[in-house]
């Protein structure tokens, strides 16, 4: 009996770390944040690719963001990633309820693009979408957020098609 109880406890507390750790871990440091919030010109022959979640909905949910199938991190609520990729044409994805949702970007160097990940309802758990937008509406998405680090490449070294 008293192995049930443990194992019980054991299994509760890993799932709360789960719930909880994940969505807390890997911001970036504030002056990467503040940096990435000023929106500055991409290097030479780059652009710059902001993918943000400004939204409580959904909030106990994580979903995985990538750039050309290179994984790049999992959003939480009011989190957003920043890259400069490679001039040309890219493939986002982003996790949903059955499979990933994609969305095709042709990207100029110079350019910053801004795409906004939102959740929508699903049958078993939420799903989530991307789509483009403008300056503007992004920008002020963005600066609701706080900037997490980025998985897989390191930051700095770009993707390439």
């Amino acid at each position: 009996m008293k192995q049930i109880i443990s194992i019980r406890s054991l299994m509760l507390v890993v799932s709360l770390m789960a719930i909880t750790g994940c969505a807390s871990t890997s911001m970036a440091p504030k002056e990467q944040d503040a940096t990435s919030k000023t929106f500055k010109t991409p290097s030479p022959n780059m652009a710059g690719i902001y993918i943000y979640r400004n939204s409580s909905f959904g909030k106990t949910l994580l979903k995985t963001v990538s750039i050309d199938k290179t994984i790049i991190g999992a959003t939480a609520t009011y989190t957003f990633f920043h890259r400069e990729i490679t001039a040309g044409e890219h493939t986002l994805a982003t996790q949903s309820e059955l499979s990933d949702n994609e969305l095709q970007i042709n990207t100029e160097a110079g350019k910053n693009y801004f795409i906004h990940q939102y959740i929508k309802m699903g049958v078993f758990v939420g799903g989530a979408g991307l789509e483009s937008v403008s300056d503007e509406e992004g920008q002020k998405g963005v600066l609701e957020c706080r900037s997490k680090q980025i998985y897989g490449v390191p930051i700095g070294v770009p993707i390439k098609t």
